[in-house]
């Protein structure tokens, strides 16, 4: 078993709580991201950053807040993770 499909069943079985976590998870992380975006500037690429950061962060807690089922979730918790992530570390780079 993957460490993917391990973290998938654990979070599918224990959803609710993981969900109120994930939510302030992706929205701290989002929130860091476009801090870092906006330390560099407000040119159209620092927009762009900002707007895939939003976008991300808010799929994500629409999925929770629609009760998407918890698989979906999750992915969108990885990718907004992953996103914000590496938004994060291409702002401290420049």
């Amino acid at each position: 078993m993957t460490l993917y499909a391990k973290l998938n069943a654990d979070f599918t079985e224990n959803y609710t709580g993981y969900s109120a976590l994930a939510i302030i998870v992706s929205t701290c992380l989002g929130s860091i991201a476009i801090m870092t975006t906006l330390m560099n500037g407000n040119a159209p690429l620092q927009m762009f950053m900002v707007f895939i950061s939003v976008v991300v962060c808010s799929a994500h807690n629409a999925a929770i807040l629609t009760v998407q089922k918890p698989k979906l979730v999750f992915d969108l918790l990885i990718t907004s993770l992953v996103v914000n992530t590496l938004i994060i570390i291409g702002n401290g780079l420049f």
